[in-house]
């Protein structure tokens, strides 16, 4: 007879049950997000992507993910990682990042993601990984970072968006692009989230936050398949329609 056991669930190979929730989370809201936009696709809803609440949608997901590699860098840093393993893991999300400018390539060439989210955490898992020991100090050059590009224009760079725009021919309107700046600064505040033990934090034990675990558990894999799960369903979906109207 099947058992299922919720606590293994939770905890699997001793890993924090509350930093899979807070990642797993950030899958949940992605999935509703890009759900959402393969209906704004095919015509079944109507909404810009630059109004204020998807605009924060986005960015509670974005924030979520990116701080939550910080957070994860210091655990493995402090659980005495090897190397190998971090490279690794490095290697995977190359390929990853490679699949999905490939796959975004042939399907929407004229904005296929050159520098989506997947790319970010490669380059931000490798700027972060020598901070992870120092958690105040990256803190600290995180806050340093997000004050800069909010109050002043340090970091703006209109010859280099000229450059990748104009002289690379890359898409204005790409699917999805993280900017470094000021993001990377999330990135460098997550390490102090390990230090202050808040992945420590109790989670209740039941299928809901089993099943949230689960998707931050392995968030790499359902990024890279739930939405062409998604897509496809709205795309069948959307032809049926319009086959028996």
């Amino acid at each position: 007879m099947l058992s299922l056991n919720l606590n293994q669930l939770h905890r699997p190979d001793n890993r924090s049950a509350f930093l899979d929730i807070y990642r797993g989370t950030a899958v949940l809201l992605m999935i509703v997000f890009h759900f959402c936009w393969d209906l704004r696709h095919f015509g079944y809803l109507d909404y810009s992507l630059t109004a204020p609440f998807w605009v924060g949608f986005r960015t509670v997901i974005v924030f979520l993910f990116l701080s939550a590699i910080g957070w994860s860098s210091y655990l493995a840093v402090h659980a005495g990682q090897p190397f190998s393993r971090f490279r690794k893991h490095m290697a995977v999300l190359l390929f990853a990042a490679t699949l999905i400018s490939l796959v975004t390539y042939i399907v929407f060439p004229k904005q296929w993601i050159f520098f989506g989210i997947l790319h970010f955490i490669f380059f931000a898992s490798i700027a972060v990984r020598p901070l992870a020991q120092r958690p105040v100090i990256s803190l600290a050059l995180g806050i340093v970072i997000a004050a800069i590009y909010w109050l002043t224009d340090w970091f703006a760079f209109p010859d280099f968006k000229h450059f990748l725009y104009n002289d690379l021919h890359l898409p204005r309107k790409t699917v999805d692009i993280i900017a470094p700046l000021p993001w990377i600064s999330v990135v460098f505040i997550g390490p102090i989230l390990g230090y202050l033990k808040i992945h420590t934090f109790m989670v209740p034990s039941n299928l809901v936050t089993a099943a949230i675990t689960f998707f931050g558990r392995y968030a790499l894999r359902v990024y890279l398949i739930h939405q062409i799960i998604l897509f496809t369903l709205v795309a069948a979906a959307h032809y049926l329609i319009n086959f028996f109207i």
